[in-house]
């Protein structure tokens, strides 16, 4: 019925059609009709509803299908292999699951919803359908174990960077590697490996983007400190494109890794944060820590100078 009811309002090229009439053409009651709004609606849908005029389409949502995602990603080094859904309890643990049958370098999940989707520290990621990206991709790099958070990090730039290239919006990082637009969350990325007799097996990252969320599809806890790109842009963004490009900086940034080392991704993630400089309190697993951020180590640690002028290196930690 849905499909049936957008391809009525669609043909009426924004015209309004009265509720009488799409429950005669559809032969449901009125009621039926305005619970189908409501649902298309929650995926994505802008309808506009007027007494005595009825209802007319607006705006649908932007598509995100296997098919489109195989065509642009097709002869990349990563997503050859795309596993697409339409509702998924979370993209990590089935990249996860994939991870152990032996999935290539490269595989990507992505889906269209997440109901448990999570952040860093076990926190519930909002990923309502047809608005946003939530997809993990399998990596599986040959180095030393001990070098394995540099990815977290590489990843920051990679999805700062595309989607700074899509939007223009002057999006940064928030140590260690959330990315914000207006002092606000955008996005949350979320690595998590797989080690064997100190030897890395995969990495499985997790990436949440708030694309074209408005402010209702947060929770009201949250809304005053996350954003999507619609409401920072003022506009629908392509979500196969933001893939596509995010995908695109990644190969480019990891064959720079593979050749030149950790030493490039430190400079360009110093170059698009927003955390140093900046006094700021930092949760470690030792405690809170209170400085100010001034750089990277070259290992990838966040140099943070206390207030007696010594600058101390931080591996793990939540800024505040």
């Amino acid at each position: 019925m849905s499909d049936k009811l957008v391809q009525l309002l669609s043909r009426q090229a924004g015209e309004y059609v009265s509720g009488e009439a799409i429950s005669r053409e559809l032969e449901v009651s009125r009621t039926a009709v305005w619970k189908q709004i409501k649902k298309l609606e929650s995926k994505g849908y802008v309808f506009e509803a007027a007494p005595r005029l009825g209802y007319r389409l607006i705006s649908a949502p932007d598509k995100l299908d296997y098919d489109t995602l195989h065509t642009q990603l097709a002869g990349g080094r990563y997503g050859k292999s795309v596993y697409w859904y339409e509702t998924i309890d979370s993209t990590q643990n089935r990249a996860r699951e994939l991870a152990e049958q032996g999935a290539e370098d490269g595989t990507l999940v992505i889906s269209d919803q997440q109901v448990q989707g999570r952040g860093r520290l076990g926190r519930s990621f909002v990923s309502p359908p047809g608005k946003g990206i939530w997809m993990s991709l399998i990596l599986r790099p040959e180095i030393p174990l001990p070098y394995t958070p540099q990815l977290t990090l590489l990843t920051a730039v990679a999805l700062c960077r595309a989607l700074r290239r899509v939007t223009e919006l002057e999006i940064g990082i928030k140590w260690p590697n959330d990315l914000l637009v207006e002092g606000r969350k955008l996005s949350g990325i979320l690595l998590e490996s797989t080690a064997e007799e100190d030897r890395l097996r995969y990495v499985i990252a997790g990436i949440g983007i708030s694309v074209n969320l408005e402010a209702d599809d947060f929770p009201e806890a949250i809304r005053e400190r996350t954003v999507s790109l619609r409401m920072a842009g003022n506009r629908v963004w392509s979500r196969s494109e933001i893939v596509h490009t995010f995908l695109q900086e990644l190969e480019a940034l990891m064959g720079l890794y593979e050749v030149q080392g950790f030493e490039p991704i430190r400079l360009l993630w110093e170059a698009l944060s927003v955390s140093l400089g900046q006094p700021a309190l930092l949760l470690t697993p030792q405690g809170e820590r209170r400085g100010t951020p001034v750089g990277l180590s070259p290992q990838g640690a966040l140099l943070l100078q206390e207030a007696d002028g010594s600058i101390q290196p931080i591996y793990s930690a939540e800024m505040a």
